[in-house]
């Protein structure tokens, strides 16, 4: 409530000096301005890129065993391909061998299948004209022995096709591995089966991988799988991914028609790892982030440390 002040004014009248008296209205204090509004704590930086990443496109036809270069990635795809056969994306990050071949083309798939690394460097011995344009689009460093000719050289023990091997370290670099596409390690959730081993069949080709001495050891058409310079394939985890694979626009030099298969979306899988399988859902619900694997309750399922191979089962 305002107070008042007393003012006094003197007036002559009539000879007399007269006293008046006014009120006045107080005039209260002006208020201090308001206190500048809290500014919003600045967003956390992103997650910081991994090691640069290579991805490998590998020859996995009978002529073209064994490989070499295959015991130093830490991820393998098994990705279906025409006339019913497989072939193999070796993906690299932690370390790099000298060589890794032999070294075959690119398929649509892989262009699907990479950008959840980030911007990998892909090599790979040429692809068809048709696919191309999307090479250029694609989320990769086109490495072809075209775009890279110094990388690349024919052994003299084997034939063409099945000759054609790539020196990493005169490749580009490629961009660094994605936080997005994280390689999760730990101990497994419940819920695990026993398992001696698996197999998967595709039309005109098949691979096993059997429990021994704390590693999956893989088989192809019957026959035990092994790398030129590492000896025996033995990896820590296998996922068998069932992916939805369609016929594409493309065909091979004969005719063959060249399959697509879906990685992005979510289906059913099947985690082998300890002795033991999981059956799971994978999950990847944009070409730029990661799978996940978890249990019918939702628990994600760790990877054991280790190589990890990925088998792309037609659903």
């Amino acid at each position: 409530m305002l107070g008042v002040l007393t003012a006094t004014a003197l007036l002559l009248v009539g000879g007399v000096v007269a006293q008046r008296t006014a009120t006045l209205p107080r005039v209260a204090p002006a208020a201090p301005p308001p206190a500048p509004a809290a500014q919003p704590a600045p967003p956390p930086p992103p997650p910081p890129l991994g090691p640069p990443v290579l991805a490998v496109k590998v020859d996995n036809a009978p002529a073209a065993r064994p490989p070499t270069g295959l015991g130093a990635a830490d991820v393998v795809f098994v990705e279906p391909v025409e006339a019913g056969i497989t072939r193999l994306i070796a993906v690299f990050a932690s370390a790099r061998p000298p060589v890794v071949g032999p070294v075959r083309s690119a398929r649509e798939t892989d262009l699907r299948l990479l950008p959840q690394f980030g911007r990998p460097t892909l090599a790979f011995s040429g692809a068809a004209p048709e696919l191309q344009p999307a090479i250029d689009q694609a989320s990769v460093h086109n490495a072809s022995a075209i775009a890279s000719p110094n990388a690349y050289f024919r052994s003299g023990d084997r034939k063409a096709p099945h000759n054609m091997y790539v020196r990493p370290d005169r490749l580009p670099p490629g961009d660094g591995w994605s936080p997005r596409a994280p390689l999760v390690f730990g101990p497994p959730p419940p819920g695990g089966v026993p398992t001696t081993g698996q197999e998967v069949r595709y039309r005109a080709a098949s691979m096993s991988f059997q429990w021994s001495d704390g590693r999956w050891l893989v088989s192809m058409d019957g026959r035990p799988h092994a790398s030129v310079d590492s000896g025996r394939t033995a990896v820590s985890t296998v996922v068998l991914q069932h992916v939805p694979v369609r016929d594409s626009a493309l065909e091979d030099s004969v005719g063959n028609v060249s399959p697509f298969a879906e990685t992005v979306g979510a289906d059913r899988a099947t985690v082998l790892r300890d002795g033991m399988a999981w059956e799971a859902t994978w999950s990847r619900p944009a070409p730029d982030v990661g799978t996940t694997y978890t249990t019918p309750t939702g628990e994600p399922i760790p990877l054991a440390p280790g190589q990890v191979w990925i088998v792309l089962v037609p659903a």
